[in-house]
């Protein structure tokens, strides 16, 4: 019998997928995207000024829905 916990953790991504708002475009082919948290990551690909883009593995892996988002502290 498998171990229930690892079948679990399997299900789970290795490397989320994030959401950001493009912030500044550089000359080496990177983009720096500004995270809902106000973290700023630099990743290659590219796009304008004020797109949202989803962000994956260090690079833009297609634009994002321009939707609310919301912050739950406990």
């Amino acid at each position: 019998m498998a171990n229930p916990y690892r079948q679990f953790l399997r299900l789970l991504p290795r490397r989320p997928l994030l959401v950001g708002e493009i912030t500044a475009t550089n000359s080496d082919g990177t983009v720096d995207v500004t995270l809902p948290d106000g973290k700023v990551v630099r990743v290659r690909g590219s796009g304008t000024v004020g797109d949202r883009v989803f962000v994956q593995d260090g690079e833009v892996r297609g634009p994002a829905p321009d939707l609310p988002t919301f912050s739950v502290s406990v």
